[in-house]
């Protein structure tokens, strides 16, 4: 197997490996997280008096409603992802173009992925809900790494093999 082509599935595998963890423990610390998505939702602690408190949202069902969204969509990038992994492992030998038809699904994983980071996490808490105003429950560093794991990936799995010539 093409070393490239190695790395790429391995770090699509890493990348599924990583959301499955945030999945897992998204679920078994239930409570612990919610709060984080209550916190940022109310608005509680951002700038006393800002001009954009009435954005904030306190009903309950809503924090649940976004936290459900939130696990759902990192469960399906992990899932789209994992089938990328299996299909491009299946394929690590095939000529270039059923290799890239293989990498299909790790490309749109990834792309919902960033999209998760960027809208869910750096525009809507981040910037409508304004959660960089917080020092306890800003989460915008770590959605800016993870969207940055998953665009670095995103490039390395559209490195085209050095050594193709066709076919």
């Amino acid at each position: 197997m093409k070393t490239l082509r190695f790395a790429q599935i391995a770090l699509l595998a890493a990348v599924v490996l990583f959301l499955l963890l945030v999945v897992f423990n998204n679920l078994t610390d239930y409570g612990s997280n919610l709060k984080f998505v209550e916190h940022v939702l109310t608005m509680d602690s951002t700038f006393p008096g800002n001009a954009g408190l009435w954005r904030a949202l306190n009903q309950p069902w809503m924090h649940r409603a976004f936290y459900f969204m939130i696990i759902f969509w990192e469960a399906l990038t992990a899932l789209i992802m994992a089938i990328g992994v299996w299909r491009m492992w299946q394929t690590r030998q095939a000529p270039r173009v059923a290799w890239g038809l293989a990498k299909s699904l790790g490309t749109l994983g990834l792309t919902l992925s960033m999209l998760q980071w960027s809208v869910f996490f750096l525009s809507v808490g981040g910037e409508w809900f304004l959660m960089w105003q917080s020092k306890v429950w800003n989460g915008q560093e770590a959605a800016f790494r993870n969207f940055a794991i998953m665009g670095i990936t995103l490039i390395i799995l559209h490195l085209r093999d050095p050594d193709e010539t066709g076919g």
